[in-house]
């Protein structure tokens, strides 16, 4: 069996408040690292009500103050929100906080509109183009490949994992250029995943921190004890999608019965489409959809996503999920 780990929005539920999520994310994780996942990374968006990670260092070290050993990171941070020098520290930070843990996933996307581009007085385009090389940068400022006029402190040395994201074919040809792992996005943006890996695969080079392409791909999964329960409990992320779609985002709401069904045609269209890399239902069904969905990508890694109303209900769903496919 290949290594599982989780993603987390850190969702806030209608009627939650931000304190409630930070503390459902906390057991969260205590759970992942309970239940033998690998990593629990934290996605950084902004200005939305309904997630609270967009301070993703700061609540990278709330989780890991709450474990022990479960690998901590960032799934990702949005480079060009922010510079180099200011990442290098806050991930050297956390990697003399809580050593050998800590990974840092690194993506192009803003996490936001043009709104937040204002607020933070930076041109999101301009500094999308810049990415690559800012990453480049930041990896120089973490191992002193690069003899650059100023050291970060902390940062230069520390033992952080990088991995490039994406979910185009931008990031997959960045991540074998720099010889870096590479994340795909597939829970939400499934379309270009198969075309990424294989471009990944193909031109991968060699680097001082990986000798061979190391993928991971992204699952939605949420399993319960039958396919209806489990679809009762997936409606909440399915209803904050469809409304995140039509410009109307909000707090993750409430479950409702046969959500599905009471949608339009187009709305059904859409969950469809990026349920090809989701896992909804019974542990049996999940684990038959989730080792087709390996064995289709020959992924080295799945990170699970999936936001529930109740906290439990995502706690229960990553145990259910790795008995299931340890059975």
């Amino acid at each position: 069996m290949i290594p599982l780990s989780v993603l987390d929005l850190v969702p806030v539920r209608e009627g939650g408040s931000l304190t409630e999520a930070y503390a459902a994310s906390v057991s969260l994780a205590q759970a992942a690292e309970q239940h033998g996942y690998k990593r629990f990374w934290v996605a950084e968006h902004h200005a939305m009500e309904g997630i609270a990670g967009a301070a993703a260092s700061v609540v990278l070290a709330h989780i890991g103050n709450a474990t022990s050993s479960i690998r901590i990171g960032s799934g990702g941070i949005m480079l060009p929100n922010h510079n180099p020098f200011v990442i290098a520290e806050q991930f050297g930070t956390l990697d003399a906080l809580f050593p050998g843990r800590i990974d840092l996933g690194l993506g192009r996307a803003p996490g936001a509109d043009q709104r937040f581009g204002q607020a933070l007085r930076k041109n999101l385009g301009q500094a999308a183009e810049y990415f690559p090389n800012d990453v480049v940068e930041l990896r120089a400022l973490l191992t002193g490949d690069i003899d650059l006029p100023i050291t970060a402190t902390p940062g230069l040395g520390a033992a952080v994992d990088m991995w490039m994201l994406g979910s185009s074919l931008f990031g997959a040809q960045l991540a074998a250029k720099l010889g870096l792992p590479y994340a795909f996005a597939s829970h939400f943006a499934p379309d270009h995943l198969d075309e990424a890996l294989s471009i990944y695969r193909r031109d991968f080079q060699p680097s001082a921190a990986l000798d061979r392409p190391y993928a991971m791909a992204a699952m939605t999964v949420i399993a319960a004890d039958s396919d209806d329960e489990a679809e009762w409990i997936a409606s909440s992320q399915l209803q904050a999608f469809v409304r995140l779609r039509s410009g109307t985002p909000g707090k993750l709401p409430p479950p409702i019965e046969n959500y599905r069904d009471s949608l339009p045609a187009p709305a059904k269209a859409m969950l469809a489409h990026i349920g090809q890399a989701s896992a909804i239902g019974s542990p049996q069904k999940v684990k038959d959809t989730i080792e087709a969905f390996i064995k289709r990508t020959d992924a080295d890694e799945i990170i699970v996503a999936g936001s529930t109303y109740d906290p439990e209900h995502r706690t229960r769903s990553l145990a259910l999920t790795m008995n299931a496919l340890a059975a």
